[in-house]
């Protein structure tokens, strides 16, 4: 949007400085008669004050003079300036960009969120919440720009190769598409995943029938937000109990966390079998488990005290927020 502006008023200031120069031209042409070549010269040595000797004007070429002068002033003076803030603007912005591709440069395993819009805004909340390094893309530039905030954004269409491997998508963890359109979100899915296999895809859509085709395209998690918000409404008049407990769960933020999802990489050595009773983590910190993720993603709920952890496997904990704090404290996670 800056870089718009300027560059409307950069075109704005040399139309002026060439309807300037005909003016010059055509008028000592004219009211003048000189011919062409003499008011050609007598237009750019009196619009640059380079100055000359007076040829036995006229008064109504001599007032012709006074208002070009008066103007060639004016516009001048107008023209430079702009131009220089033009210039200046160019500078500035590349000098900004080089700064935001190296800061994107250092990153490794961040989050790229394609899309600034509300479900975007929602999710960059979320990470910056929780403390994780994000990079942003979005094509509107007034939509960058009316952020004032330090985060780190791509101008650009997350749909191009170019744009994603410029947000460092070969490094990337995560990338969730967040675009208004089903179609640009699964051509992101397609393009990420050619990119970057390893990189884990989380995409929103909006109809049901792009579910299938995300899923297809490489998309890790599909959600909609549509269906959710309806589920969560009737859910609240069905067991509002329940919802109203879970939706004062907090999972992000810095201090109020009550659900935490723990790689069991870091409470022990995998190498050693170990259960769950072993972990003992109740007594320890006072947190519960309440869920576990065995390495090839599935799911148990509530496991037993017997349960064998094995390696890449991650355990869902529940506690206060002290509680939480206090295991990742002695675990120094």
């Amino acid at each position: 949007m800056i870089k718009r502006f300027f560059k409307s008023k950069f075109v704005f200031a040399i139309f002026l400085l060439l309807a300037l120069l005909l003016f010059a031209i055509f008028g000592y042409k004219y009211i003048s008669g000189l011919s062409w070549i003499d008011a050609i010269y007598m237009a750019i040595i009196t619009i640059s004050f380079v100055g000359f000797e007076e040829l036995g004007m006229s008064a109504e070429s001599k007032i012709f003079v006074i208002v070009l002068v008066i103007s060639s002033a004016i516009i001048l003076g107008y023209s430079i300036k702009i131009i220089t803030e033009y210039i200046v603007s160019l500078y500035s912005e590349k000098i900004k960009d080089k700064k935001m591709q190296k800061n994107i440069d250092s990153l490794d395993n961040h989050i790229i969120v394609c899309g600034y819009g509300k479900n975007g805004r929602q999710v960059v909340k979320k990470l910056a919440a929780y403390g994780k390094s994000f990079v942003i893309i979005e094509k509107d530039d007034a939509i960058i720009t009316s952020d004032r905030s330090d985060k780190i954004f791509v101008h650009g269409d997350a749909v191009l190769d170019e744009i994603l491997l410029q947000s460092g998508v070969m490094k990337a963890s995560s990338l969730i598409c967040t675009l208004p359109t089903d179609a640009d979100n699964l051509f992101i899915v397609l393009t990420a995943k050619q990119l970057n296999p390893k990189i884990k895809i989380i995409s929103k859509a909006s109809e049901e029938t792009s579910y299938s085709k995300l899923k297809l395209a490489g998309a890790d998690n599909v959600i909609m937000p549509n269906k959710i918000g309806g589920d969560h409404m009737a859910s609240l008049v069905v067991v509002p109990g329940i919802l109203e407990f879970v939706d004062n769960l907090s999972i992000v933020g810095k201090s109020e966390i009550n659900l935490e999802e723990i790689s069991t990489d870091k409470l022990f050595d995998t190498i050693t079998k170990k259960t769950i009773k072993d972990l003992d983590l109740r007594k320890k910190t006072g947190c519960s488990i309440i869920g576990y993720k065995d390495p090839q993603g599935k799911y148990t709920i509530n496991p037993g005290a017997n349960l064998i952890i094995e390696a890449n496997s991650k355990i869902i904990v529940l506690g206060k927020s002290e509680q939480i704090q206090h295991l990742n404290s002695l675990y120094n996670i």
